[in-house]
C-alpha cells in the first residue's frame, strides 16, 4: 500500500513537471527569421515602398510578423552596381534564412554569391535565358519566384505606341546597360521585328548612370516625328519623374512599363500589376 501512494505522488508530480515543460516552452520566444531584401533603388521610390508594404502584409496573413518571428534586411543600392554587389553579399553573409531579388537586376549577383540560400525573384524577363533556373515547371536549384514579361510584350508597347500616336516614326527604347544582357538582347530583337511592318525606326538609348537621361532624350528629340519606350531599369524608375517631364517638354509620345510612370503624368503604360 505504501508503495502504491509513493507511486501515486512519483506519478503526479512527473505529470506536474511535464506540465511545467509544455508551458515553459510554449512561453519560450519563436525562433526569429531573417528576411533579406534587395533593392536596386532609392527608398524614398514610393512604388518600391509600396512593393515592401504588399510583402510584410502578406507575411503577416501567413503568420510571420515583423519583429516577432521574422527580421527584414532591407538594402538599397541606387541604381549603383557596386553597391548591390556589396548589398548582396552583406544579405548573404548575414545569414538569412531567404533573400528576396527585388527592384532591378538584383538576381544575378545573388546567384553568383550563394547557390544554398533560397533566393526568390520578383519580377524577370527571361529568367531561363538568363540562366536562373532550369525551367520554368522546374527550377532546380536554390532560385525561383515571378516572371513579370514576355519577349512578345516588347512588340506590344510599339503597336501600342503606334496606334495612339501615328505620326510616330522614329523610337528610342530606353534601357540600362547594365541590364541589358540576354533580357535586353531579347526584347530588342522583338522591337526590331515589330519596327519594320510598322514603318519604325527604333534606336537605344542605353543609360549607364543616373543623370545621362536628360542629354540622350533631348539629343534623341532634335529630330521630329519621335516616339519613346522606356523598358525596366532601375535607373528609369529612380527617374520617373524626370523621364514623365522630359517626354511632355520634347512632346515625345511615350509608353512605360508600369501603371505608376502613368500616375506621375505619363502618357501611356502596359505591364503588370507589381503589388499583386
Amino acid at each position: 500500500m505504501a508503495i502504491n501512494i509513493k507511486r501515486r505522488k512519483f506519478i503526479v508530480a512527473l505529470g506536474g513537471v511535464a506540465a511545467w515543460s509544455l508551458s515553459a516552452r510554449a512561453q519560450q520566444p519563436e525562433r526569429m527569421r531573417r528576411i533579406g531584401v534587395l533593392m536596386d533603388t532609392v527608398p524614398e521610390e514610393p512604388e518600391a515602398l509600396a512593393d515592401l508594404a504588399a510583402l510584410q502584409q502578406k507575411l503577416l496573413e501567413a503568420g510571420w510578423a515583423v519583429g516577432r518571428n521574422v527580421q527584414i534586411e532591407t538594402r538599397w543600392s541606387r541604381g549603383d552596381m557596386a553597391r548591390l554587389r556589396r548589398d548582396a553579399a552583406e544579405l548573404v553573409a548575414l545569414g538569412s534564412d531567404v533573400i528576396v531579388a527585388g527592384v532591378g537586376p538584383t538576381t544575378q549577383p545573388l546567384q553568383q554569391l550563394t547557390r544554398t540560400v533560397p533566393i526568390v525573384f520578383a519580377q524577370a524577363v527571361d529568367p531561363v535565358g538568363a540562366g536562373f533556373v532550369d525551367s520554368l515547371a522546374r527550377p532546380g536549384g536554390n532560385i525561383t519566384g515571378f516572371t513579370q514579361f514576355e519577349y512578345t510584350l516588347s512588340g506590344k508597347w510599339l503597336e501600342l505606341l503606334k496606334e495612339v500616336a501615328p505620326q510616330v516614326s522614329r523610337v528610342a527604347v530606353m534601357r540600362e546597360e547594365a541590364a541589358v544582357g540576354p533580357v535586353g538582347i531579347g526584347q530588342w530583337a522583338v522591337i526590331q521585328a515589330f519596327a519594320s511592318p510598322l514603318k519604325v525606326e527604333v534606336s537605344p538609348i542605353n543609360l549607364r548612370v543616373a543623370g545621362e537621361t536628360e542629354r540622350e532624350v533631348s539629343a534623341f528629340a532634335r529630330s521630329p516625328n519621335g516616339g519613346l519606350i522606356v523598358t525596366v531599369s532601375a535607373i528609369a524608375t529612380i527617374e520617373c519623374d524626370l523621364i514623365v517631364a522630359l517626354a511632355a517638354q520634347h512632346r515625345l509620345p511615350a509608353i512605360y512599363p508600369y501603371r505608376y510612370y502613368v500616375a506621375s503624368g505619363g502618357l501611356l503604360s502596359y505591364g503588370p500589376n507589381l503589388i499583386d
